[in-house]
């Protein structure tokens, strides 16, 4: 985490050692492609999972540089998240409940890695999101989605036939939204019925554990309605 006068700065975990993944999966590729050439027979197939590793280990490094610096900003007025699809804000004054949500396993209550933003309205999180990150929400969120519609899916791959409802959504300033924007409004409101909230925010994408991140929130939301008093 990092500051600012204005701004807490919010590094992702997915994020860290980006450099060293990429060298290490660089050297690994070398030495496997020079050790191929040199061999006997008995060493190919072992060298060519080496040289499978390495690619793989490049192409996750790779990853880990591309993502911004900072996953989240805590400001006074909002708080916005980063990620190489694009970006979203959530208005402190559109922000209803934020805490880890849970979920139901027969008599217990499990709490996800997640923390969940509860909005008061759906305006200008709507309007302020790229239709690319709007894409990678639907898909990210897809099995818990299921998962909280099927209480025996396990595993997040049952089907769902709400899973891609696209029919238009009207906002309460009176915009109608269609495609990709109207079918991640329709999966929060969908979300939100089953576990309460409508925008969430995975542990990797932030420097703490999830209950820690919503105290933090907490603490800023407190601190922001004591300036407006």
């Amino acid at each position: 985490m990092s500051s600012s006068d204005d701004y807490i700065f919010i590094r992702s975990t997915a994020k860290r050692n980006g450099l060293t993944t990429l060298l290490v999966g660089v050297a690994v590729l070398l030495i496997a492609s020079v050790a191929l050439s040199l061999s006997p027979d008995w060493l190919f197939l072992p060298l060519i999972f080496a040289i499978s590793g390495g690619i793989v280990t490049i192409l996750v490094g790779w990853f880990k540089l591309r993502e911004p610096p900072h996953s989240l900003a805590i400001g006074r007025d909002k708080v916005s998240y980063q990620h190489r699809c694009g970006q979203w804000h959530i208005a402190w004054d559109d922000i209803q409940r934020v805490d880890c949500p849970r979920v139901s396993r027969g008599l217990d209550h499990d709490t996800l890695e997640l923390v969940g933003f509860k909005l008061k309205r759906y305006d200008e999180f709507l309007t302020t999101i790229s239709p690319r990150l709007a894409s990678h929400i639907i898909i990210e969120q897809r099995p818990l989605m299921v998962h909280a519609q099927d209480k025996s899916c396990s595993t997040g791959g049952c089907y769902s036939s709400s899973l891609f409802e696209d029919k238009p959504f009207v906002l309460e300033n009176g915009e109608t939204l269609t495609g990709i924007k109207a079918i991640l409004a329709n999966r929060m409101t969908a979300v939100r019925s089953a576990l309460g909230y409508d925008v969430f925010i995975s542990a990797s994408e932030l420097d703490r554990e999830p209950g820690e991140f919503v105290g933090l929130l907490r603490e800023c939301q407190v601190a922001r309605l004591r300036e407006q008093a």
